[in-house]
């Protein structure tokens, strides 16, 4: 099992690559091979920073490049920044289109008793019939580091609760995002990143 993983020059990659290849999957990493993305098995965005750091996957053609993949069935895993970037978009830059396989905009958490970004562990509240979070028990911890959100919607795989419910995770057929890190999330994360690994397409 062959995964790209895109590098956009703002995303963590060292520890989702490391990871990735410890479930024994062949990773390679690129920054513009249009071919080998559009050509990919799996392909996943890891991201973290600012949702403007996403206006190079336009400028170099990756964009594109992954939505020809993704027509064609790839499945395709968007992490923290690179699951936002999957909406519309984020009011975090508001000028910056995001890919729109899903149609809401991302926001802010409001101000107020609990601190932005919300960083540490929360549970998950995983929805009936999600495939990437199959075998996730209620209530199962990962971890997160963000101050954007997407909303709970029908697309919505799971809910964490901070300060107001967003969504942590999503999936429509083959495109699937997760808001916190599966990479260093424990064995929880790994399974999300198995689970990942032997996605096909009903």
């Amino acid at each position: 099992m062959r995964v790209t993983v895109i590098d956009y020059k703002a995303g963590n990659l060292t520890s989702v690559v490391k990871t990735l290849r410890h479930l024994g999957a062949e990773t390679v990493v690129t920054d513009g091979d249009l071919a080998l993305v559009e050509s990919a098995e799996r392909i996943v965005l890891p991201g973290v920073g600012h949702f403007a750091a996403t206006e190079r996957l336009d400028q170099t053609g990756l964009s594109g490049a992954i939505r020809t993949a993704i027509a064609r069935g790839v499945p395709f895993l968007g992490i923290c920044v690179g699951m936002q970037w999957l909406y519309a978009g984020s009011t975090e830059a508001p000028q910056q289109p995001g890919l729109g396989e899903f149609p809401e905009m991302c926001t802010r958490f409001p101000e107020g008793q609990e601190k932005v970004p919300h960083v540490g562990w929360n549970s998950l509240e995983v929805r009936p019939g999600s495939r990437l979070l199959a075998n996730i028990e209620p209530g199962e911890f990962v971890y997160f580091t963000h101050s954007y959100k997407g909303p709970v919607t029908a697309d919505t795989a799971a809910v964490t609760q901070y300060i107001e419910p967003f969504a942590a995770a999503v999936e429509r057929l083959n495109v699937m995002g997760v808001q916190f890190h599966p990479e260093k999330s424990g064995e929880t994360g790994v399974k999300v990143l198995q689970n990942f690994l032997g996605f096909k397409l009903c």
